[in-house]
C-alpha cells in the first residue's frame, strides 16, 4: 500500500536539499501534489499529511473532487489548480471550480475564464504555458510571444497574472534539464523587467524538481513521486 506521508515526506526532503544548494530557502517552493486519477481516499492521506495544494490535469475529474471535497477544502484551506489544456467548452467549469490555472495559451480561453469567473469569487490566479523546446509538447505558447499575451492578461478584470508555468521535454541528465530550464527562467525574468511583477515560476516534476529549483523554480508539479504509477485513463 502507497504510503502517502513517507512519500510526501521524502519529496520535501528534495526539495529541500535542492533548495540548500541554490542557495535558497524551501518555503520559496511549493509543493503542488498531482492529482489526475488519484482515488479521494488517497488525496485525503495527502491532506492528513499536510499537503494543501492539488493540481488536476482533466477539467471534469478535477471539478468533480473539488465538489466532493467542499468540506474539506473550506476546513483546511485547500487550494485547487488546473494544470491541463482548458478547452473552450470548459471554461465555465474551470472559472466556477478552480483557484489557479497554469495552461493559459489562448488569449480567447483567458478571455472567457475571466467573463465567467463568479463575482463573488476571488480572481482566477494564473499562469502562462510556455513551450519552451517546441518539442511533442505542443501546448504553449512560443517564448517570443509570451510578453505580448501577458500585456492582454493583466488587462482581464477577473483574473490575475502570477506567473509561467512550462513542461521540457525530458533531459538526459541534470545539466541538459538545466540548460533549458534556464531559458524558461530567462523568460520568467524578462516579463519582470517589463514590470509585470509576476511570482510564480511552475517548473519541474517527480523526476526533475532538482534543476527546475536550480533554475528559480518557485513551484514543484509532483504526482508520481507522492501516489505511484497512475491508472489508465479508460
Amino acid at each position: 500500500m502507497t504510503n502517502i506521508q513517507e512519500n510526501i515526506d521524502a519529496v520535501l526532503q528534495r526539495i529541500a536539499k535542492a533548495c540548500n544548494k541554490a542557495q535558497r530557502k524551501p518555503q520559496e517552493v511549493t509543493l503542488l501534489a498531482v492529482t489526475k486519477t488519484v482515488p479521494p481516499e488517497l488525496i485525503k492521506s495527502a491532506i492528513d499529511a499536510g499537503q494543501r495544494h492539488f493540481g488536476e490535469n482533466y477539467v471534469n475529474e478535477g471539478v468533480e473532487k473539488i465538489t466532493n471535497m467542499q468540506s474539506e477544502t473550506k476546513a483546511f484551506g485547500l487550494v485547487w489548480h488546473c494544470i491541463g489544456p482548458v478547452q473552450s467548452n470548459k471554461t465555465r467549469l474551470v472559472a466556477e471550480h478552480f483557484d489557479w490555472v497554469h495552461s493559459i495559451d489562448r488569449l480567447k480561453i483567458a478571455q472567457r475564464l475571466s467573463d465567467q469567473r463568479p463575482l463573488e469569487a476571488k480572481l482566477l490566479q494564473v499562469c502562462i504555458q510556455v513551450n519552451i523546446d517546441g518539442g511533442v509538447n505542443k501546448s504553449g505558447v512560443a517564448p517570443e510571444d509570451v510578453l505580448a499575451l501577458a500585456n492582454e492578461l493583466v488587462k482581464l478584470p477577473r483574473l490575475k497574472l502570477r506567473g509561467i508555468m512550462s513542461i521540457p521535454e525530458p533531459a538526459i541528465d541534470f545539466e541538459a534539464a538545466q540548460v533549458v530550464n534556464m531559458r524558461v527562467r530567462a523568460v520568467f525574468d524578462d516579463l519582470n523587467r517589463q514590470g509585470l511583477g509576476l511570482d510564480t515560476l511552475s517548473l519541474g516534476m517527480s523526476a526533475d524538481l532538482e534543476p527546475a529549483i536550480a533554475a528559480g523554480s518557485t513551484m514543484v508539479r509532483v504526482g508520481t513521486a507522492i501516489f505511484g504509477a497512475r491508472a489508465q485513463r479508460g
